[in-house]
């Protein structure tokens, strides 16, 4: 089998660990894999398999207008379109919603099966009138579709002229792999704190990690052996930061940036936090059990309820409220019973999101969508 993703660039992002933690699955299989990415590839977060084929194109220039967004966007897919008629891959992979529009059309009239697949809820990330059209437009073009949850399906179906939907959850590894940079956790021996609850994520606004630290600030003081981790790079550092000058807590809060050897942190936590806005699926959350980590996460819209489960690996409180959230990280940082309780069964997670358990479900997609149209 060979198999073409087409991703925008190989980051550090969920989006991103999940395209390498299928290829490098399916790569040690023996199956041929190939990464096409839009931006170059020499700063790649993540460590391929030795027998994957990696291109980076450098197209990921910004367009200045719509004249300069048309050319570009017809440059991306005339590539594409090159690349696919000279490789000819059994099944070629978009990860994320531009990618999946100008893959779509790159393949038209080619014979060779093509999926799109989303990684965050649409609604909850809309993308401008232009990219919503194409989508709304280039999906029939897909084989299918592959959604994270069942909401993110049925709004697919509502909003898309997609054939073919189907929901599969991101695959989560264990353990997970390291690679640069590798940053060891060593307690910070002049804040006194002998415990840690910890956070990941990219540093920008859906991540609400500015809510995660009103909501620790109002904590602090009466746990003050806890300090809050944040572990991530993104636009909003230096207005992270500053926030945490405010509240006073800048001596209790770390924020070491984007780690290669995220596993080791998730060992070394106590208790995990996910404020987020909105998720896709969550894959952090998922990690931090799979490593025995019990959790707190909002309910956002999507995401979180499917991998948490309330009362047993953790607690899953409402979002945007202050109070509720308060009182499941008060619960938790003073009873350690009870989070190791939660721990005993957050390790269920390594099975239930187990990277051949979710292969399998896009191999079967992929046997679906080679028999033709559903």
């Amino acid at each position: 089998m060979q198999i073409f993703f087409f991703i925008h660039s190989l980051d550090a992002g969920g989006a991103e660990r999940v395209t390498i933690n299928l290829a490098n699955y399916w790569a040690d299989m023996g199956w041929k894999i190939t990464i096409v990415s839009m931006m170059e590839h020499q700063n790649d977060f993540f460590v391929l398999h030795p027998n994957i084929q990696r291109i980076g194109l450098s197209l990921d220039s910004d367009s200045q207008n719509l004249l300069t967004a048309i050319y570009n966007n017809w440059n991306r897919t005339r590539t594409m379109r090159r690349l696919l008629r000279q490789f000819r891959p059994d099944v070629a992979v978009g990860v994320m919603t531009t990618t999946n529009c100008l893959l779509s059309l790159a393949a038209v009239g080619l014979r060779l099966i093509v999926i799109g697949s989303e990684h965050t809820h649409p609604p909850a990330s809309p993308l401008g009138w232009m990219w919503e059209s194409l989508r709304s437009m280039t999906y029939r073009h897909l084989a299918a579709v592959v959604a994270l949850t069942i909401s993110s399906a049925e709004w697919l179906r509502m909003n898309t002229h997609a054939k073919r939907i189907r929901v599969i959850p991101n695959p989560i590894g264990y353990p997970l792999p390291e690679h640069e940079p590798q940053v060891p956790p060593n307690r910070d021996a002049t804040s006194g704190c002998n415990y840690r609850l910890l956070a990941v994520g990219r540093l920008a606004h859906e991540k609400g990690f500015d809510f995660l630290l009103d909501v620790f600030a109002g904590l602090a003081k009466r746990f003050p052996e806890w300090e809050l981790i944040i572990l991530g790079e993104g636009p909003l550092r230096r207005e992270l930061e500053a926030q945490t000058e405010i509240l006073g807590i800048a001596n209790r809060v770390r924020m070491p940036g984007a780690v290669g050897n995220i596993g080791t942190w998730y060992g070394w936590a106590d208790l995990y936090v996910m404020t987020s806005r909105y998720e896709g699926f969550g894959n952090t959350l998922a990690e931090a059990l799979a490593y025995g980590l019990p959790a707190v996460s909002v309910d956002c819209e999507t995401g979180p309820r499917s991998i948490l489960r309330h009362g047993i690996d953790g607690l899953l409180v409402p979002i945007n409220d202050v109070p509720a959230i308060s009182h499941a990280l008060e619960l938790l940082m003073s009873n350690s019973a009870l989070r190791e309780q939660f721990a005993l069964r957050a390790v269920e997670a390594r099975e239930r999101f187990a990277i051949d358990k979710v292969a399998v479900q896009w191999e079967a997609v992929f046997e679906e969508c080679s028999r033709g149209p559903s």
